[in-house]
């Protein structure tokens, strides 16, 4: 016989099972064990946990439990907890797994995202075709919205951040030229290197982590919300009416922050140039202009859309892959981010080696 007396609550300290353990090791050793709650006062989950562990040892070692003596709400809680069994797995999905199977899993599910971003590429190819085709099942209005939240919403931190990168790498130049007596040239330094590649990169990397963050949260959270199935359900191809508008969105408006952030790196660097290095204003820009080709300029361009497009991608392919519950959107969108930049930083490589084997 159990006697349970007293009042049973949490903050009183949970009582563990380890005695009765013991008395079920001592001579002789019982058949049965009941209850006698005679004396129980108030309780609370933290009876119900001893119960349910007094049960757990009395099972395990072929005892007969008589749970009459119980009280009647406490023995229904105790009946609940007794039909949903333990996951089997519960504990051996918390060892950790030997180095080899790690690599071979991680391996395997970086292959399985490469090939997935490949299929979501080629399926945002088909609904791009499909629109050249005046085919596509889209709102022009969603078009709209997209532009202006990727064009004139993003004016504000593209102003900033390519100013700045124009004053640092007016700043690193001028450390080492003016030794040379040769400071005009920080103005070829900036120009070139805005043109060709920071303001394409510092652009792409800008949208990444505010519009393609923003992609994979709402379309994470559709998901979540079953509104894609439901599209889906009615016929309507979530890949056009979602997808094209964002990426058509970037598409049409890198180039252009790509340009304004060109300037405004040239800018950046003019504010060192005039104020740190004694250059005149007009000296240079006309340096600028001198340094600066129509080539470097259309090959930042260009990038910048190829950029937008890897943009969209990840952003919409990451909120397209987002778990079925809250938290799985946070995780899209920083997983979104994180895609981008680096599918940006291997195409800015691999323009490298294309455009010098080209000789641009």
């Amino acid at each position: 016989m159990l006697g349970l007396t007293g009042d049973w609550r949490l903050k009183r300290g949970f009582v563990s099972g380890a005695a009765v353990e013991h008395e079920l090791t001592r001579s002789p050793i019982p058949r049965r064990i009941a209850f006698d709650a005679a004396g129980l006062g108030e309780w609370d989950s933290s009876l119900v946990a001893f119960v349910a562990e007094v049960l757990e040892l009395s099972h395990s070692r072929g005892l007969t439990v008589d749970p009459e003596g119980l009280p009647s709400g406490l023995r229904r809680l105790v009946e609940l907890a007794e039909t949903v069994p333990e996951k089997t797995d519960a504990h051996s999905a918390s060892a950790v797994a030997p180095l080899v199977e790690r690599v071979g899993a991680a391996t395997i599910a970086y292959a399985e995202s490469v090939g997935g971003f490949v299929a979501f590429l080629g399926a945002v190819t088909i609904a791009l075709g499909r629109f050249m085709a005046g085919r596509a099942r889209y709102r022009r209005v969603d078009l709209m919205v997209a532009i202006q939240d990727c064009g004139a919403n993003a004016f504000g931190i593209v102003t900033l951040i390519s100013f700045l990168v124009g004053t640092i790498l007016a700043f690193m130049g001028a450390v080492q030229l003016e030794q040379f007596g040769a400071s005009i040239f920080v103005a070829d330094l900036v120009g070139i290197g805005m043109a060709r590649d920071m303001g394409a990169m510092m652009t792409a990397i800008i949208m990444a982590g505010r519009t393609g963050a923003a992609f994979a949260a709402q379309l994470g959270t559709m998901k979540v919300t079953q509104e894609i199935d439901a599209l889906t359900t009615m016929g309507i191809s979530p890949m056009e009416f979602l997808v094209l508008p964002r990426v058509l969105a970037l598409i049409l408006m890198m180039p252009l922050l790509c340009f304004y952030s060109d300037l405004m790196g040239v800018l950046g660097g003019a504010a060192v140039g005039t104020g740190m290095l004694g250059l005149s204003f007009t000296g240079y820009f006309r340096e600028t202009l001198h340094a600066v080709t129509l080539a470097d300029v259309l090959g930042g361009v260009f990038k910048s859309s190829v950029y937008g497009v890897i943009i969209a991608v990840s952003g919409c392919l990451r909120g397209f892959q987002c778990g079925n519950n809250s938290s799985a959107v946070g995780d899209a969108a920083t997983s979104a981010v994180v895609t981008g930049i680096v599918f940006i930083v291997v195409a800015c490589g691999a323009f490298a080696l294309v455009f010098n084997i080209i000789g641009i």
